[in-house]
């Protein structure tokens, strides 16, 4: 099965009776289809009216660019055998920055011939001759034509772009399993659940409930963590300013209570919103509670508008690090032994003490945010983690990166535990996935919803799994889209369980 993403333009590519039309009609959906015949319809007398082929084609360019420009996914049905159109369609994808893909159709020439005999009208022998010796010296150049990729006609799906990059990286359990090394598959990789939206079935009557519900099925689908965001409002990226959004530290207590093996943090605790020995004392108290589960997880923040509505100061961005590095200093000392005074390049603890201490002496600490120049330097400074996001691409760049720091400060990479935030919606196959999708999917701006929430079935996911581990992630946590009325959790759960098989 193909994987193709998104928004790619797909140009197909073969004579009459290659089956175009027909593979078009089963593999993609058919808004997506711009058929030469069918606009031939549209502008003459029928599909065969060769003599509104002109205008046909004149609408079929217009529909193909304003697609293209919406990053919208088109499948050009026509001959395909005009290298001209063929280029000016590549030109048009890289203009918008999508994929141009050709499938190629190498049906047999009795096959092709065979099915033109049983149509009404048929394609006069000579034409269909011409185009299959037109496609004879054609096919062997379209690879080097510039396509992003040409594709014998077979199954195909259209996923998103991260999924599809990630069956690009990984199409096989095989090559997974030597992308990762020694270690074998993907059975060494630990996942997380991450919890950003409370509008849940019942209101807020019935939050705490589900909440604990939630973290339970969690640490029975096989989640090793649990995160919340660290918000007083809602983020523009997520929903609207006054949708529910709890108190970050009491969220994570309750989660605590609820289970029992999980390890809990906040992605992440912003260093502007509390002082850091109150936040020192916070998760020093949350991992005794939970009897040594928590992790703290640090940013600089960059949600102004929050801080404006809570009338807290908003530093410029060096500021914000500044603090971010004082409280990686400060931390361990809250934690440590004695009252030791710490001053930092904003903040200082006249007495860096607290009581109790963390159970293991303290707690290990996730920097948030992928800056390459200080943020990812303070991590192997100072870290046990860091949080990334983005696709395939700018994860291998900021490990890399990561790496780099870690030898300029003298640290083995292997020290820094890596880790990815995403969004997932998943389903069990592709049937299930497509009423999923047309369940859920908004009314406008359908495609990009598409591709934030990642929408794709249990082996979709377990490839994107297998890619981000073979960049250099060790701990991918998701965001479930429908985890409050769906079994989102446990349908992730088929993807951990196969991780562990690999």
């Amino acid at each position: 099965m193909i994987r193709l993403a998104e928004g790619t333009l797909v140009v197909l590519v073969g004579p009459s009776g290659a089956g175009k039309s027909t593979w078009a009609a089963e593999h993609v959906p058919p808004d997506a289809v711009v058929s030469s015949d069918r606009l031939r319809a549209v502008v003459g007398e029928g599909e065969h009216d060769l003599a509104a082929s002109a205008d046909a084609f004149d609408v079929l360019e217009r529909i193909v660019a304003a697609r293209v420009r919406r990053r919208l996914t088109t499948v050009v049905d026509t001959l395909g055998l005009d290298a001209g159109r063929r280029a000016g369609w590549r030109a048009l994808a890289t203009a918008a920055g999508v994929p141009c893909v050709a499938v190629a159709f190498d049906t047999p020439a009795a096959e092709c011939r065979r099915r033109n005999a049983a149509r009404t009208p048929r394609v006069r022998a000579a034409v269909l001759a011409g185009q299959l010796a037109a496609y004879g010296e054609q096919r062997p150049g379209l690879a080097g034509e510039g396509f992003d990729d040409v594709l014998v006609a077979g199954p195909v799906r259209i996923v998103p772009a991260a999924i599809a990059a990630a069956a690009r990286a990984v199409p096989s359990p095989e090559r997974a399993a030597k992308a990762v090394g020694p270690a074998g598959g993907a059975g060494g990789l630990r996942f997380g659940l991450h919890l950003s939206s409370f509008e849940v079935p019942g209101g807020p009557a019935e939050l705490g409930d589900r909440l604990a519900d939630v973290g339970r099925r969690a640490e029975q689908a096989g989640f090793s963590s649990l995160w919340v965001m660290d918000h007083l409002r809602q983020i523009p990226q997520l929903g609207r300013p006054w949708e529910a959004m709890p108190e970050a530290t009491v969220t994570l207590a309750t989660l605590a209570a609820a289970t029992r093996t999980v390890t809990i943090g906040c992605l992440v605790h912003c260093v502007t919103y509390r002082n850091i020995g109150l936040l020192g004392r916070i998760v020093a108290t949350l991992d005794v509670l939970s009897g040594g589960r928590a992790w703290c997880g640090l940013g600089a923040g960059w949600f102004e508008a929050e801080h404006a509505a809570y009338g807290w100061p908003f530093p410029a961005a060096g500021e914000r690090l500044d603090l971010l590095e004082d409280a990686l200093q400060a931390l361990p000392l809250l934690w440590g032994p004695g009252a030791p005074r710490f001053e930092g390049l904003r903040a200082s603890l006249p007495e860096a003490m607290g009581y109790p201490r963390p159970l293991a002496g303290r707690v290990p600490i996730l920097v948030g945010g992928g800056g390459e120049r200080r943020t990812l330097r303070l991590v192997a400074q100072y870290a046990d983690a860091c949080n990334l996001t983005g696709d395939l691409a700018t994860v291998r760049r900021k490990v890399a990166v990561l790496a780099a720091h870690c030898a300029d400060v003298g640290r083995d990479p292997d020290d820094v535990q890596v880790t990815h935030l995403s969004t997932a919606l998943v389903a069990p196959d592709a049937d299930a996935l497509a009423a999923e999708v047309a369940r859920r999917r908004p009314a406008r701006g359908g495609a990009r919803w598409a591709a934030r929430v990642t929408a794709g079935t249990v082996a979709d996911h377990l490839l994107q799994a297998r890619a981000l581990q073979a960049a250099g992630v060790g701990h991918v946590i998701v965001s479930l889209d429908g985890v409050w009325d769906t079994a989102a959790v446990e349908t992730y759960g088929e993807v951990i369980a196969a991780a562990a098989r690999a």
